[in-house]
């Protein structure tokens, strides 16, 4: 399987006590320059829809997200 690279961004979070539920979806705007030039229109001409979510618990990175911020994810095989 080939590696893949996707581009998300944070739509909601949801907090709890001690942990933080993550919602992301695959970038796309309602419109794209016309030459194609913005980095979001080539991510989202091949990867059209996608959804994530990410339940984390590591007290370090609670906070650390903020609605609106766009992340890759990369997909590599894991060893069996």
């Amino acid at each position: 399987m080939p590696n893949m690279r996707a581009k998300v961004q944070l739509n909601r979070i949801e907090q709890f006590q001690s942990s933080e539920i993550l919602h992301f979806n695959a970038v796309a705007a309602k419109a794209y320059p016309a030459d194609g030039s913005d980095e979001d229109n080539t991510y989202a001409k091949y990867s059209p829809s996608a959804e994530f979510k990410i339940h984390i618990n590591n007290p370090s990175l609670l906070g650390q997200f903020k609605v609106g911020e766009k992340y890759y994810v990369d997909f590599t095989p894991a060893p069996v």
